[in-house]
């Protein structure tokens, strides 16, 4: 007697690299939420299918979604962070949360260190200098040096300790703040934050997301001092951003660079003009190699899941 294996349905809320689709495509039936013309229809047509979600960490998936996966066994993560993610309701249903821990911490500690250095070494107002031709004519101001500053990082959890080591090698000061003293290190803890700032030459903030509450507050920034620059790897929503557009724009910190904001994709306007500011659009990880061990891992997860075992990199 033959034996019908049915695959499991798969939401995908936004692209994988070519290798983790081509697997996917083979091992699931996949629904593609980013490029469906209406994804409320989608969901209405084929929610009642869909066993897994595959989605990133600033993406998440909402609870509202959620409750229209009545089939739903897992919720892959193709990051770390897991704060866009009702973790109380999943575990209520029963459904696994996965990421994928370890693989982009490199990633986003050289970003922490590449918006530093284009920041405080004027990278970005230079290479349009060059790029307009008009260097002959153009006098940009000294900019600020980089190796031998007091570096303060909010968050020392695996990305804040690659971050430390990194300084380590531009003979940098290390301090740190996070929720509590983490042992065998020899960089000094801080338990005040707005202490940490008025320390630091410059201040990142490595945080994890999971809390949601605001961490940088225009007090943290007024600590951090007109001479001083803030780095942003973690999320956007941990950072006042009203506060900070001020803070920019009035002088009071001398810098930014900002890999993530509040309400992504939308970057509020005042960034865009502001000489003293390096933008990306959320791309810490965004390296082939990272993304190809990330899709990995959520295979790893969802095969884990469809054959009865626990996910090995489940929350």
């Amino acid at each position: 007697m033959s034996v019908t294996f049915t695959r499991p349905h798969i939401l995908l809320t936004q692209p994988v690299p070519e290798d983790t689709d081509r697997i996917l495509n083979r091992d699931y039936v996949v629904h593609r939420l980013y490029q469906a013309a209406d994804p409320s229809h989608l969901l209405e047509q084929e929610g009642s299918h869909i066993a897994g979600v595959v989605t990133g960490g600033a993406k998440g998936l909402s609870r509202d979604m959620m409750e229209k996966l009545p089939a739903l066994k897992i919720i892959a993560i193709s990051g770390i962070g897991t704060d866009a993610v009702d973790l109380n309701y999943a575990a209520e249903r029963g459904v696994w949360v996965t990421t994928t821990p370890g693989v982009l911490t490199d990633d986003v500690a050289d970003m922490a260190f590449g918006l530093l250095i284009s920041t405080l070494r004027q990278m970005g107002e230079a290479e349009q200098v060059v790029r307009n031709g008009l260097w002959p004519q153009t006098s940009l101001p000294l900019s600020r040096k980089v190796s031998g500053i007091t570096l303060g990082i909010v968050g020392m959890g695996r990305v804040g300790q690659a971050i430390a080591r990194r300084a380590e090698a531009f003979s940098m000061k290390v301090l740190y703040n996070s929720t509590r003293a983490v042992p065998d290190l020899d960089y000094r803890f801080i338990s005040d934050i707005h202490q940490l700032a008025r320390e630091a030459d410059v201040l990142v903030l490595a945080a994890s997301a999971d809390g949601g509450h605001v961490i940088i507050t225009d007090a943290v920034l007024d600590a951090l001092g007109r001479d001083g620059y803030f780095i942003n790897v973690a999320r956007g929503k941990l950072v006042d951003e009203n506060a900070l557009l001020a803070a920019l724009t009035e002088g009071r910190i001398a810098g930014a660079g900002l890999d993530v904001f509040a309400h992504e994709p939308h970057v509020p306007e005042g960034f865009l003009s502001l000489k003293n500011v390096t933008l990306q659009p959320h791309r810490a990880s965004a390296t082939l190699q990272t993304r190809i061990a990330m899709g990995e891992m959520v295979l790893e997860n969802l095969a884990a899941c469809f054959s009865g075992k626990q996910p090995p990199h489940r929350v």
